[in-house]
């Protein structure tokens, strides 16, 4: 993995961080297996979205506070699989493929739960597939001989940060009753947004390929 098919991550370079990849490195755990991690992560946060749909009171205020911290924790697995197998030295063959497939799923999981546990289940999967949409065109790019694109509006962190934002908001609906349209907002602008974030560098694609075509 090069600099150029790294997220830029600032938490990549704090010292806590490297306190836990280091630690990491001098336990039997493998990035693959951080990577795999991700997923069940994403699992439990989207099953809180879901189960918070029926929930009532405080108990759905705690599951969307659940949902929001599982969400943060499939991103801390995104940091460190990756820390762990570059800075650790702990790279495997089949890494690429931990690196890319556990993200979409993760993707996945966690916008259809948020989808099914706001009655919107439409607009969980639109949130998804345009999710899945951003990473397709960057991977493209990358097959083509270009530089990962992880430009936003509504990048992997992004989407992320909105949805735990939108989870710990509906958590306090019980004192404050608007705060229930927090999820379902937070879907129209991942979906919203996803889709120009796709369509953003699927410009700069043609744009670097045309540009690459004229320099040979």
């Amino acid at each position: 993995m090069t600099g150029s098919d790294r997220r830029p991550l600032s938490s990549r370079d704090t010292g806590w961080a490297r306190a836990i990849t280091a630690w990491l490195a001098t336990t039997p755990v493998t990035p693959n297996q951080i990577s795999m991690a991700s997923m069940v992560a994403a699992a439990l946060a989207g099953a809180g979205f879901w189960a918070a749909g029926s929930a009532e009171g405080w108990l759905r205020s705690g599951l969307f506070v659940a949902a929001a911290l599982f969400c943060q924790l499939r991103l801390l697995c995104n940091l460190f699989d990756g820390l762990v197998a570059v800075e650790g030295g702990r790279q495997a063959a089949d890494g690429p493929f931990w690196n890319e497939f556990p993200d979409r799923v993760a993707d996945i999981l966690i916008l259809v739960g948020a989808g099914l546990g706001a009655a919107e289940p439409a607009l969980g999967w639109a949130a998804a597939g345009f999710a899945v949409l951003t990473a397709y065109v960057r991977e493209l790019g990358r097959a083509n001989g270009l530089p990962s694109d992880f430009s936003g509006p509504m990048a992997k962190q992004h989407r992320m940060a909105l949805m735990t934002a939108a989870a710990l908001a509906a958590a306090c609906a019980p004192l404050w009753p608007e705060a229930g349209l927090a999820v379902p907002l937070a879907l129209w602008a991942v979906a919203i947004g996803a889709g120009l974030t796709a369509l953003r560098r699927a410009a700069a694609q043609v744009r670097g390929l045309k540009g690459r075509a004229g320099d040979a």
